[in-house]
């Protein structure tokens, strides 16, 4: 009896032993190592502001403290940085991106471009939970809902899968509005230049916090009116202005928009690319949920007016799993409503 007690010990021992030697590379294998951490986005902006608050502490948490570079790689609303991420970038855990929430959903919409699954890719989290907006100059004219019916609207945007130009072309098809979407800009913050120029009257999206944090003068001085919220219900940040969801005369336009604003409750996701081993995604993902838990880096994003409302890698990945199980029906509606550019029925 003894002897097989004093088997077991060795061989729960040696399993011990066995784990602990796996455990240690993982734990080891970023010291001395690089990551390139990809931002969907041009320099500047929102996006950048986030990216260069979370990398010191995402780098701090991370076992080995591994440098983080930032990469721009900014195109079609965050399609070809996705692109990269699933069939290009190394799979050993030195890549991560940051990008635009709508990216994940190009594939359910039919966009030719999106050549990934994005349930098949690793997501680390999210820094934000936001509301969509659209913002008109305050020389356009466009100050209230009614206005959008009754003149013509003139927004900015980046091109196909931005939030910029699919959200107006949705609010068109669903309610009948007036707003003309210009394409072409190569990101946000062209967009926000071309609208103190005058080339544009406007952008629409979720970007609150970029103004916040790039443009605090525009909301000192009041340069931007608020016409409507692209959401099912008011968010309590704009309590004065009406919610898409509050015109939605049936069950099926709430079930669009529900799918379409869907993507807004994950706003500014990590991701890292099909493949990487599962010790390093965990790793990445606990770095990312001990980074925005850290009191110094919830200050520092408070200093530079950064709004963060975290949201782990779970959430991110059953939101987007709940996206892709929505009813045919519904995605085709939703597809049709955003008139994606290069995207084809499924």
């Amino acid at each position: 009896m003894r002897a097989i007690w004093r088997s077991l010990a060795v061989a729960a021992l040696a399993a011990i032993g066995a784990s602990a030697l796996h455990a240690a590379p993982a734990d080891d294998y970023y010291k001395g190592k690089q990551i390139i951490l990809i931002l969907s986005t041009d320099v500047g902006g929102g996006y950048a502001a986030s990216a260069n608050a979370i990398i010191p502490y995402l780098s701090a948490n991370i076992p080995g403290r591994p440098r983080i570079i930032m990469q721009n790689m900014p195109g079609a609303g965050g399609v070809r940085a996705m692109n990269y991420m699933y069939s290009a970038a190394p799979k050993d855990g030195t890549r991560i991106a940051l990008v635009q929430a709508m990216s994940p959903y190009a594939p359910l919409f039919g966009v030719d471009a999106a050549k990934y699954d994005p349930r098949q890719m690793h997501w680390i989290g999210s820094l934000e939970k936001s509301t969509g907006i659209c913002v008109a100059w305050s020389t356009s004219g466009i100050r209230t809902w009614q206005d959008v019916f009754a003149k013509e609207f003139v927004v900015g945007a980046s091109g196909a899968g931005s939030q910029m130009e699919t959200l107006p072309h949705m609010v068109n098809k669903l309610f009948g509005t007036k707003i003309k979407v210009v394409s072409g800009y190569k990101g946000g913050n062209d967009v926000f230049l071309a609208m103190e120029r005058g080339e544009v009257q406007g952008r629409c999206g979720s970007f609150y916090s970029t103004i916040i944090a790039s443009k605090p003068d525009w909301i000192q001085q009041k340069k931007f009116a608020i016409p409507f919220q692209i959401a099912l219900e008011r968010d309590p940040e704009f309590r004065d202005v009406p919610a898409l969801g509050e015109f939605a005369k049936d069950t099926r336009t709430k079930q669009v928009l529900e799918l379409i604003a869907s993507h807004m409750a994950m706003d500014r996701p990590l991701v890292m690319p099909p493949g990487t081993p599962p010790e390093r995604v965990a790793i990445i993902r606990r770095a990312f949920q001990a980074a925005v838990s850290d009191p110094a880096f919830i200050a520092e994003a408070q200093r530079q007016k950064l709004d963060i409302d975290a949201v782990p890698g779970e959430g991110v990945a059953r939101l987007l799993s709940n996206a892709y199980a929505m009813p045919p029906d519904v995605v085709s509606a939703a597809r049709d409503a955003l008139n994606l550019t290069g995207s084809s029925p499924n």
